[in-house]
């Protein structure tokens, strides 16, 4: 006769979907950083982007490498 239990699978579901979660509200998180850093660096002007060293045409760049930690 075999004996099965089913709390290790509820338990390995569980972990699954927590850990679904958990990267759901990483991403959600580095999503908003990117929209933050590249909405913040869009209001400056030339000028100002200028004086920290960085082209208008590379906001988002900046901004994925910001909230991303890669190019």
């Amino acid at each position: 006769m075999a004996n099965i239990t089913l709390a290790p699978a509820r338990a390995g579901l569980r972990d699954r979907v927590a850990a679904y979660l958990d990267t759901l509200r990483s991403e959600r998180a580095r999503r908003r950083e990117y929209t933050r850093v590249y909405g913040e660096l869009a209001r400056m002007t030339d000028r100002d982007l200028a004086d920290i060293g960085i082209a208008r045409v590379s906001i988002e760049d900046v901004a994925f490498e910001a909230a991303y930690g890669r190019a």
